[in-house]
Parts: C-alpha cells; structure tokens; sequence
C-alpha cells in the first residue's frame, strides 16, 4: 500500500485538534488506554495504528504475551474482569452497526468503571475508530523498524 494524502499536510489544525483532545481523557490507566487502542486498530485492520499502539502499549509495560493475545481475549485468562469488560465494550462501539451498544455491555462497564471513567473509554474507542478510518482512507503505514 502506498500513501495516498498527507492528510496532516492538507489540514494540520484539524488534526492538532483532534490529538489535542486525548490530554483530557485522564481517568484510564495507560496500560488499558494503550490495549483499547490497539485492539479497536486490529479490529478495524488499520496497520499504522496497530504497529504505533502495540509499540506504545510495550513501553508502558505490556507483556508480548499479552500483546499476542489480544485478538483472542475472550479466550484466554490473563485479562481481568475490568478489561474484559472494556474489551467487550470496545469491540461493540466499534461495530456499532452490528448489534448497537447492548445494555448487558454497558451493565458489566458499571462494575469495574465509574461513570467518568466509561466517558473516557468511550471517547478513546471513538477517537481510534476516527484516527483508523483516517489512516486507513489515505494509506498510512508504518516505516520499517530495524527492532
């Protein structure tokens, strides 16, 4: 795949503005904030985000384990309850249009989460969902890494 667009050429302020809007979403740990975004990125099949957050998700401490597993959460025991909810919730945001938001998701999220933090994880499923629908529109891609 090649690059398309430089979007951030195009219209930088826009998408100033929209990282901008991750400095106010606070109350996730970095571990999980860096798990939802690759998983939503592996989701939607957007090879910048995944190769960026799985790199991210590294150097604040997750295990490749972990890391390898995650496509297959549900079928593994090293998630706990807290982010098996958030992985579910995750999953169903970004496939909206499949089943909607059901209520039993959002039940188990009042478990684990208060209502600030599930604000915050919704808006990190939302903007991953809008950073991969922009990468993926105009061909971004990761540079090769020699590590």
């Amino acid at each position: 795949m090649f690059e398309r667009l430089d979007y951030v050429s195009v219209n930088g302020s826009a998408i100033a503005s929209m990282a901008k809007a991750k400095s106010h979403i606070t109350l996730i740990d970095e571990n999980l904030h860096a798990l939802i975004e690759l998983r939503v990125s592996q989701i939607n099949g957007c090879v910048y985000c995944v190769d960026l957050h799985s790199t991210q998700a590294r150097a604040v401490g997750e295990t490749q384990q972990r890391l390898d597993c995650l496509p297959v959460w549900q079928e593994c025991s090293f998630f706990d309850e807290s982010e098996r909810a958030a992985f579910a919730w995750a999953e169903a945001v970004t496939l909206i249009s499949d089943d909607g938001a059901p209520q039993a998701l959002f039940d188990d999220l009042k478990n684990h989460f208060s209502d600030e933090q599930i604000v915050d994880l919704t808006l990190i499923i939302a903007q991953m969902n809008a950073w991969n629908r922009l990468a993926i529109s105009f061909g971004h891609v990761p540079e090769v890494r020699d590590s």
